[in-house]
């Protein structure tokens, strides 16, 4: 399925079905271990949590080599969660459960962050790789 783009209340999302237990992609999703694995614009994370919570804290080192404090502003397990990068609203990320195989992972943004889009697009397809390994070595 490809990548989906949407406009809805000043927000865009990039939505991606992914053929994986939403269980597998949400350990991905909220894993700070994985976060540089998936996430484009991230080399490093430093997190207590290795799972995020509501009110996880840390830092996220960034490919400009410095590091930005972080904290998960909204967090409902195997649903969504949203973070702030510093003061600012970053993504969201939204996990929809089709079935015991496949669910619908979007990442949204303010619509003037849309030059955002092709870094969350890139991490869609990295999300759907990760999960397709780990289920075909499970």
């Amino acid at each position: 399925m490809p990548i989906m783009i949407s406009f809805r209340n000043k927000r865009i999302s990039v939505c991606k079905e992914i053929s994986a237990s939403p269980e597998a992609v949400w350990d991905i999703l909220t894993d700070t271990r994985l976060w540089p694995a998936w996430g484009p614009s991230l080399l490093n994370v430093d997190c207590n949590d290795r799972y995020i919570k509501l009110d996880s804290k840390g830092r996220v080192k960034t490919l400009f080599l410095f590091w930005l404090p972080f904290t998960v502003t909204k967090f409902r397990h195997m649903h969504f969660w949203t973070w702030n990068i510093g003061p600012v609203k970053a993504t969201g990320h939204t996990l929809t459960r089709k079935n015991e195989m496949s669910c619908k992972l979007c990442f949204d943004m303010a619509w003037w962050a849309a030059i955002y889009i092709p870094v969350c697009w890139l991490a869609l397809v990295k999300i759907d790789k990760i999960a397709t390994q780990k289920n075909s070595s499970s």
